[in-house]
């Protein structure tokens, strides 16, 4: 394995991490909108405003799920043409050689 393909699988693992962690703060955030404002002292107790942000969070660990699926599928693929050209070359240096 490449240096680079192992940076790329670095990349999507963070991505899902990030989409996990945005996902969980969307689930406080809804929690948060059915907490009575007696509960949330110092906190905005409007619901509409919890619920605005736990849309946005979601909306943003949708988005990251599949920035991490995409970039996941992208060097899975660049992995698998990079086998088949290497095999590739295989086969010539092999049809290339001299019997001996």
């Amino acid at each position: 394995m490449s240096l680079a393909g192992d940076c790329e699988r670095r990349m999507s693992r963070n991505f899902y991490i990030l989409a996990a962690a945005l996902g969980f703060f969307a689930l406080l955030s809804g929690a948060m909108m059915l907490v009575p404002a007696s509960f949330q002292p110092g906190l905005p107790a409007n619901g509409s405003l919890w619920r605005t942000v736990a849309l946005i969070m979601l909306l943003s660990a949708l988005a990251c799920a599949l920035i991490g699926v995409m970039s996941n599928l992208f060097e899975q693929v660049d992995r698998r043409s990079e086998d088949q050209r290497v095999d590739a070359r295989r086969r010539r240096r092999e049809l290339r050689k001299p019997p001996q």
